[in-house]
């Protein structure tokens, strides 16, 4: 049994069970729209996440009757540019600056070396999109509704939606939930590869998703840490320069005590105990 104590956020709630750590959205009385401490707290969190050793898996879940409710539309007052083309240019290159800010807070889901599984119920629209994409595994419930909204508000999603998600799900259902914003349900969400996995309810989504993170958690942890680096680089790669990479990363990283170590426990119906 560990001992951690997760840092404190004011928009987050971090527990740890044994190895895994339970990230939740916590603004409830938002629907988890997520503003700019939010947004700063999660690229916070997801780092602490990827640097401690005691944590293998990782939980991403909604307080109350949602997932996320997207960006906080507060976060838009005062957007416009100046009124002369000076003023303009100078409000392009800061508003760029600021998308890639946000980009930034999302993408540290991703390189968390740690596996992330999300727990999905409610509403998971807009920058809910964008934060499940950079996630593991999606999981969700029935009651869900999925949508790419920032079109119905006249933008194209720029936090990472539009890049990550056309490699979850087929390349026509993408272009036709960007470019209508429709609502996908549960049951499509199955269908079409967005979740792995639709439950009857949330409590029975969230006990098989505890259990799922915990197998994942008596892994070797330098195991599973080396699988998601591999499948990141190999969408981003070709197939050759993703098996040159693949060769070079376990003639380097392979850990052979923890190779023999489940060998063992394997061959006796044991569980391995790896390090940290």
């Amino acid at each position: 049994m560990n001992n951690v104590v997760p840092p404190s956020y004011t928009t987050l709630q971090v527990r740890m069970e044994e190895h895994v750590a339970w990230v939740a959205f916590n603004r409830p009385d938002k629907a988890n729209a997520i503003n700019q401490v939010m947004w700063d707290e999660i690229q916070a969190c997801f780092e602490w996440l990827d640097q401690e050793p005691v944590v293998r898996a990782v939980v991403l879940c909604g307080e109350g009757r949602h997932f996320c409710a997207g960006i906080d539309l507060a976060m838009f007052a005062g957007l416009g540019g100046g009124e002369n083309e000076l003023e303009r240019s100078r409000f392009v290159e800061q508003f760029r600056s600021v998308i890639l800010r946000l980009q930034g807070n999302l993408t540290a889901i991703e390189r968390c070396r740690k596996p992330v599984l999300a727990a999905i119920q409610g509403s998971c629209v807009g920058g809910g999109v964008d934060v499940i994409s950079a996630c593991d595994m999606r999981y969700c419930c029935d009651g869900v509704k999925f949508s790419i909204k920032e079109i119905d508000i006249g933008m194209v999603a720029d936090v990472g939606t539009l890049q990550r998600l056309p490699h979850i799900i087929p390349a026509g259902v993408m272009r036709e939930l960007a470019y209508t914003g429709r609502n996908v349900d549960a049951v499509e969400a199955e269908r079409i590869g967005l979740v792995n996995q639709r439950f009857d309810s949330y409590e029975e989504m969230i006990e098989a998703v505890s259990a799922l993170a915990q197998d994942i958690a008596r892994k070797s942890p330098l195991a599973i840490r080396g699988c998601k680096q591999m499948l990141l680089y190999t969408r981003d790669h070709s197939v050759a320069d993703a098996l040159n990479y693949q060769a070079t990363w376990n003639a380097g990283m392979l850990s052979f005590e923890d190779v023999m170590q489940a060998i063992a426990a394997t061959s006796e119906g044991k569980t391995a105990d790896f390090k940290d």
